[in-house]
């Protein structure tokens, strides 16, 4: 019975932090600690809606369709071998929304999150060609990496922030590897990408 309920909340941890928040979370942050917190609510609904579509909603529906087509278990896809498609398939979703964004011309701070995000899928892509690397964790990296470049940035003090991040880091590595899907290298390799990636992309 525990060691169901161990599976189950992992699963839980797998689904909620799933590799496409990041944009979301970056904006929230910089709707919030940045001068952005002036702009009308209204307009940061649409930039989080349009950002939520683009790097959520489609990713998650496009790449649940192409493994129903292909007949495969949430098991079955997270091979080395058949996480490619899905790789392919979030970067460009992922790039059109920073097409939108430059098209609608955003604010760039705004742009280097989607870049950040983009690069750190781009950079899993490519390992992944090699060696698995667990997505999940480069997200929360790539958080942890953006929330220290805007901490120097905009000159807040983001230990706290950094202290909830790190321990959902722990949480949803952990969850990957009791899930059996990632090792604890390619944990860990995930979230130093994903931390140097957002840290160089928003600084």
């Amino acid at each position: 019975m525990k060691v169901k309920n161990i599976i189950l909340a992992a699963r839980v941890m797998s689904m909620v932090f799933t590799p496409f928040y990041l944009p979301i979370v970056g904006l929230m942050a910089l709707f919030t600690f940045s001068y952005m917190s002036l702009l009308p609510w209204q307009y940061k609904l649409v930039v989080l809606g349009m950002v939520y579509v683009f790097t959520i909603l489609l990713p998650t529906l496009l790449i649940h369709l192409y493994r129903r087509y292909q007949g495969w278990s949430l098991l079955e896809i997270g091979s080395k071998e058949r996480r490619m498609i899905p790789y392919v398939i979030s970067i460009l979703c992922y790039f059109c929304c920073y097409y939108l964004m430059t098209m609608f011309h955003m604010p760039s701070f705004m742009a280097r999150i989607l870049v950040a995000a983009l690069m750190i899928q781009i950079a899993c892509a490519i390992i992944n060609v090699w060696w698995k690397i667990s997505t999940h964790t480069a997200a929360i990296g790539g958080v942890t990496g953006a929330l220290v470049a805007f901490s120097l940035l905009f000159a807040f003090n983001p230990i706290w922030w950094l202290c909830v991040v790190i321990i959902i880091a722990g949480l949803v590595g952990s969850s990957r590897i009791i899930l059996m899907q990632h090792t604890l290298p390619q944990v860990v390799t995930g979230f130093v990408v994903g931390t140097i990636c957002g840290f160089v992309m928003i600084i």
